[in-house]
């Protein structure tokens, strides 16, 4: 396996492993928890592989093209960035995958959870490791829903579904923005590589679309990462269980908008709109979180908020544009993954053992859980900047950096918010340690408090030895760190990480922090009952009234225009098309007329006035549904026999055969309607429809008309030139339908297949619902007569069967070369099987039949697809034909080509369809009372005359 495929193999584990936690749950907790664990555990060691190369500032690539000439193609490319994220995603999956194992209850689906785990794994492993913004775009959405997921993993709870809900709506909405902006980006570079637009970004920053790109794509950045004000749906996010909390809330989910900003910085980055929108809402978003997080009681409250904060202080330094402040982001990124993801696990521990995360009923637990306590506080003060661990070090590069930015000709303003935000920060953060850990044991716990079992707090254990070693030696990760910074700047930086500065402003401003946080903390209360009646708009409240108003409005708009009426829906479109058609027409400047008119022979009059006649019956005799029938098989006739004229034969055969094909099924369903349509229209809205149908069939001969008298190039000549040397045919509509457009046949025969299953299925229903009863009760016409299946029809109907078989083989054999193929062959021996269904009943034939029509059809789709899998298999393109000359003595040389075997599939296809359909109206006879007969005639006349002879030679009895 090259280096290239491992980043694709890498990407694709955790959607083959998801396969596995559903089945392995049957043999235990322990034994689903491993099977998730292994294709994460295998996924971060084939990174770890990659890692030296990366590390040496390589960047890995692999490329699996699909449409290219779309640019669309499975790229994937690995860099520094890449690495970091992909190794937290991966890391801390296999953390929270043991954590989850006992944090779950045995009701838990755990097998579920798992699967939708290893799903969120693989999409936000595509995010950070995709090299095509449109396979990026692709994991971006697959994020929002299968967080929607795990989000919503607790159904009972209200909510939990609300706050999926609300996770979906606001990251979906981003998420279609986004895919806008990428757009753009696409356009202005003319590529969709992500590499190819990273490297364009003066192209890209002097275009007059840069501006709406950036806003496109930032939305999509801020709904994701929870940035104001966009803030609100995080919190809520919090119903779901607490390893959802720790995975996507510290690690991944949220942490996409920050890795896309920072992936999208050479190319966007270094203006001013960037400088404005990113770090002016990175800075409300950083203080603002901090200030919520202080006044919540919920532990998970408390953690959300400040994890909106921080993600906030990322945002902030990524929006300076500087080399140290994304050197700063990438180390405080590093930072925040091992302190929250350790506190939102160590808060689901707290909730586990005493059954509560109201931080008003908690305090003491210190000596009640020590273990817990330990790690809480380790964390939470790493969280709150606070010397010797690693939160300090990020906190005072951010504090520096901002003592260089300058907002509005202003230089206080960033940093004196930003120490406000880190004041809020210290005083949250000490409120985890001491009002959940200090105090006095309590005697009114929910339960009784104790440190959980091993697997429980390994997780944030490691963490928190995590947090403490980068602290104390953060030159550990400054390999890590400058890589991962280069790639974002996309130049080379050099971090030089250390605990010590030396007493400078950023540490004043630290030290002030710290007091003011302490001040904080000790004023809580008071502060508390204040922030409680403080007027203030409630995020969720607003979000409910916006969703209500845009039901509501959805239900007006649906209510005016959506009411049901076909007639209203096709009187607009084809109005609005008319009108459209000539304004493009008007004010196109369309060419000249080229071409003369040629002679029209009598017979063509004749044909044409035939056809109108035939179409103003259809129009004035629509209400007999009978007679409207009549008339639209001689439309049918009529089309034929102009393709005859116009030798076109290949359309002439389809054409007779779809219609000698819906004729007969409509005649059959007819019988089970009423023989006439009830007037359901006024006189005015029939004058109405009457006037938009003629401008619409004016319209459309007039461009018809426009084509043909003008010189147009076509695609015609290509495909004449091309039939044989390409497809090894000289029927080019045929070679076109199995070669050229196969792809287009295969989704048409896949949409009939559909067609087919879809009326058995409206049928099945019909008869189960209260359609059943009307059909029970209904009273057929007693004046029929008793031969149904008069003996004329059943002898010339099984005389026919051998010879249309035959013709419809022989029509399926020539398809490639002269007029036939498999879709007229399917239609012809469809005809031969209805005639024997109407000649003999259906129960009759159906006896005989030795293949059900659903398999038909699903072998049918399954035969043409493996013939254009058999063209990728030998490095073609789908369905490209391969053809041949064969000779057997003493049979003459005959071509061979693969569409024969696409042309199968179709024939199968087609034939399977169009007998599940008379299967389905079959069915409703039967359920509506009639007969089913077990011989080939209901009226057998030469039985009835041996049962004469018979009574005539009997003797006569007395009395007769």
């Amino acid at each position: 396996m090259t280096d290239g495929s491992i980043l694709a193999f890498i990407a694709i584990l955790p959607f083959l492993g998801a396969l596995v936690p559903g089945v392995m749950i049957r043999a235990g907790r322990n034994a689903c928890a491993t099977f998730t664990a292994v294709p994460t555990l295998l996924a971060l060691l084939l990174l770890l592989i990659q890692a030296p190369a990366v590390m040496r500032g390589e960047v890995l690539t692999t490329t699996i093209e699909w449409l290219p000439q779309l640019g669309l193609s499975a790229s994937f490319f690995l860099d520094g960035l890449g690495l970091l994220f992909a190794g937290m995603i991966l890391g801390v999956g296999l953390l929270i995958t043991l954590y989850a194992r006992f944090y779950l209850s045995s009701d838990d689906p755990m097998g579920q959870f798992y699967t939708y785990l290893l799903l969120f794994q693989g999409a936000m492993l595509g995010i950070v490791l995709s090299d095509n913004i449109l396979l990026l775009l692709i994991f971006w959405e697959l994020t929002s829903l299968s967080s929607f997921l795990l989000i919503g993993y607790w159904k009972h709870l209200p909510e939990g579904r609300q706050g999926a809900r609300m996770a979906l709506t606001v990251t979906g909405a981003g998420g279609l923005a986004m895919i806008g902006g990428m757009l753009i980006l696409g356009n202005i570079v003319g590529s969709y590589n992500l590499t190819d637009i990273l490297a364009q970004g003066d192209v890209i920053k002097a275009s007059e679309w840069y501006l709406p790109a950036l806003i496109l794509i930032l939305l999509g950045a801020f709904t994701k990462s929870a940035q104001f004000p966009f803030h609100f749906w995080l919190p809520h996010a919090m119903a779901a269980p607490t390893p959802v909390s720790a995975y996507l809330h510290s690690a991944t989910m949220v942490k996409a908008g920050v890795f896309l900003m920072a992936r999208m910085w050479p190319a966007l980055a270094g203006t001013d709109a960037w400088f404005y929108i990113v770090a002016t809402t990175g800075l409300i978003t950083m203080v603002l979180g901090a200030v919520i997080a202080l006044f919540k009681d919920d532990l998970k409250a408390l953690l959300a908020f400040s994890t909106v904060s921080h993600l906030g202080l990322l945002t902030m330094l990524l929006g300076f544009g500087t080399k140290a402040a994304a050197i700063a982001a990438m180390f405080h990124i590093i930072n925040h993954l091992t302190f929250k993801a350790a506190l939102f696990m160590t808060a689901g521990i707290i909730d586990h053992e005493t059954h509560t995360r109201d931080i008003k009923r908690l305090g003491g637990l210190a000596k009640l859980m020590p273990i817990t306590a330990t790690i809480g506080s380790i964390t939470a003060l790493s969280m709150a900047g606070l010397i010797p661990l690693n939160g300090f070090i990020s906190k005072e590069m951010m504090l520096e950096e901002t003592l260089h930015t300058t907002w509005y000709h202003n230089p206080w303003i960033v940093p004196v918010l930003a120490t406000l935000g880190a004041c809020f920060s210290v005083a949250y953060s000490f409120r985890f340690v001491f009002h959940v850990f200090g105090g006095k044991v309590r005697d009114d716990y929910p339960a009784t408090p104790h440190d959980p079992p091993f697997g429980l707090y390994a997780s944030p254990a490691l963490l928190a030895i995590l947090v403490v070693v980068i602290g104390l030696m953060p030159h550990l990760a400054e390999p890590l760190v400058k890589v991962a910074a280069s790639a974002v700047t996309g130049a080379e930086t050099k971090p030089y990480l250390k605990i010590w500065h030396g007493f400078n402003t950023a540490l004043y401003m630290s030290a002030l922090a710290f007091v003011v946080g302490i001040i904080l903390l000790y004023l809580h209360g008071g502060l508390a009952r204040i922030w409680d009646r403080m007027p203030r708009p409630e995020a969720k409240a607003l979000f409910d009234a916006i969703m209500q108003a845009s039901v509501s409005s959805a239900r007006w708009l649906i209510a005016g225009t959506h009411n049901g009426v076909m007639s209203r829906y096709l009187a607009v479109f084809v109005s609005f098309t008319v009108v459209i058609g000539y304004h493009a027409y008007a004010t196109g400047g369309a060419a000249p007329a080229t071409r003369e008119m040629l002679p029209v022979p009598p017979i063509v009059w004749i044909g044409w006035f035939g056809v109108l006649a035939a179409t103003w019956l259809v129009v004035s005799q629509h209400h007999r549904r009978f007679r409207s029938l009549i008339y639209l098989s001689i439309i049918g006739l009529m089309i034929s026999g102009g393709f005859v004229y116009l030798s076109a034969p290949d359309l002439a055969l389809t054409q007779i055969s779809v219609e000698t094909v819906t004729i007969l099924l409509l005649l059959l369903a007819l019988y089970f309607l009423p023989k006439e349509t009830p007037v359901e229209s006024s006189a005015g809205k029939r004058w109405r429809d009457g006037a938009i149908a003629v401008a619409g069939g004016v319209a459309v001969a007039a461009l018809a008309m426009a084509f043909l008298t003008r010189d147009v190039d076509t695609i015609s000549a290509y495909h004449l030139a091309n039939s044989y040397k390409g497809g090894g045919g000289t029927n080019v509509v045929n070679v076109i339908l199995v070669d050229f457009r196969g792809y287009d046949t295969y989704g048409e025969i896949i949409v009939l297949g559909i067609a087919g299953l879809t009326i058995y299925a409206l049928m099945d229903a019909l008869l189960r619902g209260p359609a059943a009863k009307r059909l029970r009760d209904r009273a057929f016409s007693p004046d029929r007569s008793r031969d149904r299946h008069p003996l004329m029809m059943v002898v010339v109907t099984r005389a026919m069967l051998p010879i249309a078989m035959l013709v419809g083989v022989y029509i399926f054999l020539r398809g490639h070369n002269q007029p036939g193929g498999g879709f007229v062959a399917g239609l012809v021996i469809s005809i031969a099987f209805l005639m024997q269904y109407m000649a003999s009943g259906f129960a009759w034939t159906q006896m005989r039949q030795r293949m059900e029509y659903h398999t038909m059809i699903g072998w049918g789709v399954l035969i043409a697809g493996l013939t254009g899998v058999g063209a990728w298999l030998a490095g073609k393109p789908f369905l490209t034909s391969a053809y041949g000359y064969l000779h057997f003595p003493p049979i003459e040389e005959f071509e061979w080509a693969t569409a024969i075997a696409f042309d199968l599939g179709v024939f199968l296809a087609v034939l399977g369809a169009v007998m599940l359909m008379l299967y389905s109206l079959s069915r409703i006879a039967r359920f509506a009372g009639e007969t089913v007969n077990v011989e080939p005639m209901d009226y057998d006349p030469s039985a009835e005359a041996e049962d004469n002879d018979d009574a005539a030679g009997q003797p006569q009895t007395e009395g007769q």
